[in-house]
């Protein structure tokens, strides 16, 4: 593992996002797994908040489908998320990350489009479309 993914790791830890993402993963009765870079991998998560194929709280990715959903660009996109818990000091970032996707929201109809997280993660990485502003839309003549 690299001393930025072992950073990562401890930084999580300690500021209490992995713990969090680990309890997140026992309510939601997520199988638990190690996985690459330090991150944990919770495959079957079952409550249905929040509506995505995979999201992350610390260093712990949860998904509601079986094992091998988790890989590939999907895998690095949360992984970047996992990066932006540290970044933003832990828990500073679940309330962050709703305000960008309300933002997201308001902006262009959808919670990644705009939201500035999904846009550092890249969001083609986590199935996410880019969509334009309502104010760049063409307006269809009536």
């Amino acid at each position: 593992m690299q001393r930025a993914h072992r950073v990562r790791r401890t930084l999580n830890y300690a500021n209490l996002s992995t713990p969090l993402g680990l309890l997140v993963a026992r309510l939601g009765r997520a199988r638990v797994t190690a996985g690459p870079d330090g991150l944990i991998l919770a495959y079957g998560y079952r409550i249905r908040f929040p509506i995505a194929g995979a999201f992350t709280v610390g260093n712990v990715v949860l998904t509601k489908h079986g094992e091998g959903y988790l890989t590939g660009c999907l895998l690095d996109h949360e992984a970047r998320h996992a990066s932006q818990y540290m970044l933003c000091v832990g828990l500073p970032m679940l309330p962050l990350y709703l305000l960008a996707a309300a933002a997201s929201v308001l902006i262009c109809g959808n919670p990644g489009s705009w939201n500035v997280f999904e846009r550092l993660a890249n969001l083609e990485d986590g199935n996410y479309s880019r969509r334009s502003p309502w104010w760049r839309r063409a307006r269809t003549p009536r």
